[in-house]
């Protein structure tokens, strides 16, 4: 399966998971990485919180981050009232989601990153991402 369609089926995947708890809902954006106005993979919200959500599905252990990506997840989240987050779905390990402005920066070229251990120290599982009370120092 190639990486966009299998990025396509973890985004499905995860607005799937937030219908199912009965107290979200999610849209998905189609070809948001092929417009070049800002714009998230995910939109998820309830009555409390809104979320906008940069999906990234890995084979791998570790992911790099366009800058540019993360900068635009940034603004739109801003001006559309939304928290800015990161959700990554590593294989055989399911989702973590990181806030954007709380992704590792690469030691070399100081681009933002993620992988599998800074996920489990910094990152929520799903369960508690939705449970998680609004905190408007988050964004």
């Amino acid at each position: 399966m190639g990486t966009k369609a299998k990025g396509t089926r973890a985004e499905r995947e995860l607005m799937h998971k937030f219908y199912n708890t009965g107290s979200w809902i999610a849209i998905r954006a189609a070809g948001s990485g092929s417009t070049p106005l800002p714009c998230p993979d995910i939109l998820a919200g309830n009555s409390q919180r809104k979320l906008a959500i940069e999906c990234k599905s890995i084979k791998g252990k570790s992911y790099y981050f366009d800058k540019k990506e993360i900068d635009e997840l940034i603004q739109f989240s801003k001006l559309f009232g939304a928290e800015a987050w990161v959700g990554v779905r590593f294989d055989n390990l399911g989702w973590y989601f990181v806030l954007a402005n709380n992704l590792d920066l690469s030691k070399k070229n100081k681009v933002p990153s993620i992988n599998i251990k800074s996920a489990k120290n910094k990152g929520l599982k799903f369960e508690d991402l939705i449970l998680k009370e609004k905190n408007s120092n988050l964004y």
